[in-house]
């Protein structure tokens, strides 16, 4: 019975750890459109100046999962600078990309990130009686944590994300999602899931075609 729970706890403990972070909330492809191949697919984090470290793992981790279906894909800020498109009008901008020789552009906006706080109480240890009684040290310990062990507050951060999928040539919208992502453990790890979970939804949209 021991040897069960004990393989219990672990396969829980495993199925926590790899949870993701991120999941879709929406998405939505024109309806009626053929997937394409593209000749090469920029993507543009358009994300605010306190967030710009994340926008450099979002776009580097969405190029990534987009060169393992065969696309040539280059993140903007790699080729243009951080700040390249910054208080640039439509034309400049759709010119700056089709310059580049992107004919795909896919853009990556944080709509909002909210925090909350909540608190978590002190922690209560429901042992049997004969595991911290029946010696001092056992009881000594498990009593003064329960009660010198305070309580304290988390703060969770919430990530609203939105991606679309733009074709170049006629500059119409061919693809959209929305995600949320619940605390992530790094920037890197967000930018990891995010990635992957977009260009997987992406192919089951069918609005692109593995090279």
């Amino acid at each position: 019975m021991k040897n069960i729970q004990i393989i219990a706890a672990a396969v829980l403990l495993l199925l926590f750890t790899s949870c993701s972070s991120s999941r879709i909330t929406s998405s939505w492809s024109a309806a009626g459109s053929a997937p394409k191949k593209y000749n090469k697919v920029m993507v543009l984090g358009l994300i605010r100046d306190q967030d710009r470290s994340i926008c450099q793992f979002m776009e580097n981790h969405l190029v990534g999962d987009l060169k393992e279906l065969g696309y040539n894909a280059v993140s903007a800020q790699a080729q243009f600078g951080p700040k390249a498109f910054e208080n640039m009008c439509e034309k400049d901008a759709v010119d700056k990309i089709r310059n580049s020789g992107a004919d795909a552009v896919v853009t990556i906006v944080l709509l909002d990130k909210s925090k909350e706080q909540y608190y978590v109480p002190a922690q209560r240890q429901n042992l049997p009686r004969s595991v911290y009684y029946n010696r001092f040290g056992g009881y000594y310990t498990t009593i003064y944590e329960r009660i010198y062990t305070p309580g304290y507050y988390v703060t969770d951060t919430k990530y609203f994300w939105e991606s679309n999928l733009y074709d170049m040539n006629t500059k119409d919208l061919v693809y959209s999602v929305q995600t949320e992502s619940f605390d992530p453990a790094s920037s890197e790890s967000l930018g990891h899931e995010y990635g992957k979970l977009i260009v997987e939804d992406m192919m089951k949209k069918n609005v692109m075609i593995k090279q």
